[in-house]
């Protein structure tokens, strides 16, 4: 299965088991260098996902003419 079609939780999972890898400072260059590689894909598909969460919920919080109703988070909302 390729990067694209997992879950945003499976990728981030993956990304965090690479940065510790390359923070213990122990993986060859060539081995460290495709784990960067692998590691800047889970980071732009895990942008895309987030890319896509959003539209949903501007989605499901449009108004009755399909304009986005977008409201600000505050310390009252819960």
């Amino acid at each position: 299965m390729n990067k694209e079609n997992q879950t945003f939780e499976a990728n981030m999972a993956r990304l965090e088991q690479i940065v510790r890898a390359m923070e213990r400072g122990d993986v060859p260059l060539e081995e460290s260098l495709k784990l960067f590689q692998e590691g800047t894909e889970l980071v732009r598909s895990c942008g895309k996902l987030l890319d896509e969460a959003e539209l949903q919920v501007k989605k499901v919080l449009s108004d009755g003419n399909g304009d986005p109703v977008e409201e600000a988070f505050g310390d009252g909302d819960v």
